[in-house]
């Protein structure tokens, strides 16, 4: 332990789900100053199959008060009612409605936690992340999540509701911010870098609609046109059949591809800006966005660039963002082999593979040091809207490192 840091052994079920969200999560305000706690990390893999009725109701019931405290953060009146939430899935998801109704019904039916489960108009939230499209040799999407650790759910959830298995690592219960599916359509997000708000869904239920029903990159594409969210993001998406691509999708903006396969966090690339544009200076500054977009082009243009050089550029600096230098450090990196079926949860000191083809089960624990915020600033401005039981399972031992032909050299 580092000196005076303090140290929080929060059961993983409470701090996954962001029990300290009142105190910490600031939509859309940059920290000013930061400080060091210590806690246990606990990653768990939930496998439910088709079953709503199981383990979800309890794990929801864990994370319930803190998701809620996060939902009514802006006043009750702020957030749509459960008729504009369930009119909008109808609209623009209807093959996800009966699913939804399902999950409603297991946890309870009541009216607030139906309107935060339709993800319609949420609470904005920015965060960072990297992503990378590898289809030269093997189809592989690469992503690093940098988010507070303490307020990521840190649930991989193993699905099959619709007839199509998933597996994805879960955003607010049933939202997925990264993922796979077996017709091998893997799926990953990164805040856009634009500080504008919309009506429209939270990204990880659209990422959860593409995987439940899309069979390749180009039906992912369609959904991604089709659909509309109330942030900017961009989204990697990779099939086996080595299809990659890019996507920005924003409330403001029609969706765009970007010309290359990887990106950070931001948007509106043009020949002088390959990678975007700075338009939050502020966000850009604080995540080293231009930094990791420019170490992550250098390694896909590599004359000997392989997956594992890949790889291991999002295991170090500066794709790679310590946790304890930053409130938006990097929580994990998501390797998706979408030839193998397999997701790999990476650390520069360790990895957990999981695999469609089998249970996905256990849990993960990782001690580490991580800035907290201490205080607000920096507000951004809003644009105007436009068109319980703690988890119980065995512990993982550790799991010998994944090959990634140059990444076994890397370590």
């Amino acid at each position: 332990m580092r000196g005076d840091v303090p140290r929080f052994r929060t059961p993983a079920c409470l701090y996954s789900c962001g029990s300290f969200a009142n105190r910490v999560r600031r939509p859309f305000m940059m920290p000013s100053s930061y400080e060091l706690v210590e806690l246990d990390l606990t990653f768990r893999a939930l496998d439910v199959g088709d079953d709503m009725s199981g383990a979800l109701p309890a794990v929801f019931g864990a994370a319930w008060p803190s998701y809620q405290s996060w939902f009514l953060r802006d006043g009750e009146q702020a957030r749509a009612s459960y008729e504009t939430g369930a009119q909008q899935l109808r609209r623009h998801m209807p093959e996800l409605v009966g699913t939804y109704d399902r999950l409603v019904s297991a946890v309870g039916g009541g009216d607030l936690e139906a309107r935060f489960l339709s993800h319609w108009a949420p609470p904005p939230v920015a965060t960072a992340c990297s992503l990378a499209v590898w289809n030269r040799a093997g189809n592989v999407l690469v992503r690093n999540y940098d988010h507070p650790p303490l307020l990521c759910d840190t649930t991989v959830l193993a699905s099959c509701w619709n007839g199509t298995r998933v597996v994805a690592m879960s955003d607010c219960l049933w939202g997925a911010v990264d993922g796979m599916n077996d017709h091998g359509v893997a799926a990953a997000i990164a805040f856009g870098g634009r500080a504008v708000v919309g009506e429209g869904f939270g990204i990880g239920l659209v990422i959860r609609y593409l995987l439940e029903f899309a069979r390749d990159v180009p039906e992912a594409i369609d959904v991604l046109r089709q659909v509309p969210v109330s942030m900017a993001y961009n989204v990697a998406l990779l099939d086996r059949a080595g299809t990659g691509v890019i996507v920005e999708v924003s409330p403001d903006r029609p969706m765009s591809l970007m010309p290359g396969l990887t990106a950070g966090n931001r948007q509106g690339f043009s020949a002088d800006s390959p990678y975007g544009r700075t338009e939050w200076p502020e966000h850009a500054a604080m995540c080293g966005t231009v930094e990791r977009e420019q170490a992550l082009a250098a390694t896909l243009d590599e004359p000997w660039a392989s997956v594992g050089g890949v790889v291991s550029a999002f295991l170090r600096a500066p794709v790679h963002r310590d946790p304890a230098a930053s409130p938006w450090g990097t929580v994990y990196t998501a390797a998706y082999d979408c030839d193998a079926g397999t997701l790999d949860l990476l650390w520069p000191d360790d990895a957990w593979r999981l695999s469609l083809h089998g249970p996905v089960e256990g849990m993960l624990t990782r001690r580490s040091v991580v800035a907290v915020p201490a205080r607000p600033a920096v507000p951004v401005p809003r644009l105007p809207a436009v068109a319980p039981e703690p988890w119980v399972g065995e512990p993982v031992p550790p799991s010998p490192l994944p090959s990634y032909g140059s990444y076994d050299a890397f370590h």
